[in-house]
């Protein structure tokens, strides 16, 4: 009996591992710098990631019935049990064609007051709207009978595959991707408000990375998740290799019938969500929040005029800071000691958008209209050809 319990176990961890897709890491990718246990943004204690993914239909595109190939990505720096507890923050944007909702009042008030939810450019309104509807029946506020506030919601352009005018996300996929949020391991790739997005000639979406940094005798952690729908294929290098001009006449996107669109080489956009348990302040956030540009063009990015490159940077030290009625006391890290986190952010940033597209499967969507994977073994191929894998 213990023969066959044993058994048992390995073939369910054989086939949970079997079935794990691969990361940029498992293809042998080198990456600066040191990851957290899960490479992801759920290594900053507290992170929490949901997703709703809406996949349905093929063939001709008809308004409101699809191709549908969008969803939601939900984002909690301190978890959705905690509800309403701000944590310092900041935003910066490459490249303005694009949106993320309530980031005059982070600039002015110095914090973050929500979740972060992404979707595509369409579903802004409507995931705002059912995040607040969310605020009322779960009593974000605590309590509070009179209360005001702006959820932050960002979004990338996902038309070339999904019925984007059929404005299929609800308030229940809203929900749903709030109610899934955990931490540890989470999914990349084809998922969330990721789910439709194309990137650097190939097929894009959600990823996530780390990075671990020792500060004399304290060890912190900074994370990053991307939503990846930008660039054009001639510019993607990964490890130093100009794998898109090596790859350039190999798996290109396929326009059956493109909708009407001014849509460049090269446009699309990209949102970036970074969190860090480091105790910093908003303006040292912001600092951050400048540095993730640096990732994005290592592999290839160039915040091209029809491209939105917007960026949130987030601490979840401090946890008192905020309070309406009293003086609080908080600690935060010198200038002189900031520079490595610089580093980390341009580390898991980088990493994060490959592991997007290396998790990324081919996508078929409305009128045939196709974004191929990134080829996991010309990739290593083209890699060993410039001895970056032996």
């Amino acid at each position: 009996m213990k023969n066959v319990f044993t058994l048992a176990l390995l073939c369910i961890l054989y086939c949970s591992a079997y079935s794990q897709k691969p990361r940029a890491r498992d293809l042998g990718i080198p990456f600066a710098g040191t990851t957290g246990q899960f490479n992801a943004i759920t290594d900053v204690e507290g992170v929490e990631v949901g997703y709703s993914t809406i996949i349905s239909g093929a063939g001709e595109n008809t308004v409101g019935k699809g191709p549908i190939r969008t969803g939601v990505t939900a984002i909690f720096p301190r978890g959705k049990d905690k509800k309403f507890s701000p944590v310092y923050a900041n935003w910066y944007s490459l490249n303005g064609n694009g949106e993320m909702t309530g980031t005059t009042w982070v600039t002015e008030s110095g914090f973050l007051e929500t979740p972060i939810m992404i979707t595509n450019t369409n579903s802004v309104g409507v995931v705002r709207d059912a995040v607040l509807k969310w605020y009322v029946d779960t009593d974000w506020y605590k309590g509070e009978d009179w209360w005001y506030t702006y959820p932050v919601v960002a979004e990338t352009y996902d038309g070339f595959l999904n019925d984007i005018y059929g404005f299929h996300v609800k308030e229940e996929h809203v929900l749903e991707a709030i109610q899934n949020t955990s931490g540890g391991k989470i999914a990349e790739g084809n998922v969330g408000g990721g789910t439709g997005m194309m990137c650097l000639g190939f097929k894009g979406g959600t990823g996530t990375s780390s990075r671990i940094i020792s500060i004399k005798d304290s060890k912190y952690t900074v994370g990053a998740i991307v939503q990846s729908n930008f660039g054009s294929k001639r510019n993607l290098t990964i490890a130093g290799v100009p794998v898109g001009l090596e790859l350039k006449d190999t798996l290109n996107y396929e326009y059956k019938a493109p909708p009407q669109s001014r849509r460049k080489e090269g446009d699309g956009s990209i949102i970036v969500v970074l969190a860090t348990d480091a105790p910093l302040l908003p303006h040292q956030l912001k600092r951050i929040a400048q540095r993730i540009p640096l990732g994005i063009g290592i592999v290839g990015g160039r915040g091209s005029n029809g491209s939105g490159d917007i960026f949130i940077a987030f601490s979840t030290a401090n946890e008192g800071a905020f309070n309406r009625d009293e003086t609080t006391t908080v600690e935060t890290f010198s200038n002189d000691l900031i520079t490595p986190f610089f580093e980390a952010t341009v580390q898991a940033v980088e990493e994060a958008i490959i592991n997007a597209m290396v998790a990324a499967e081919t996508m078929g969507g409305i009128n045939g209209n196709k974004a191929h994977a990134l080829p996991h073994k010309l990739l290593v191929k083209v890699l060993k050809k410039y001895n970056r894998i032996k």
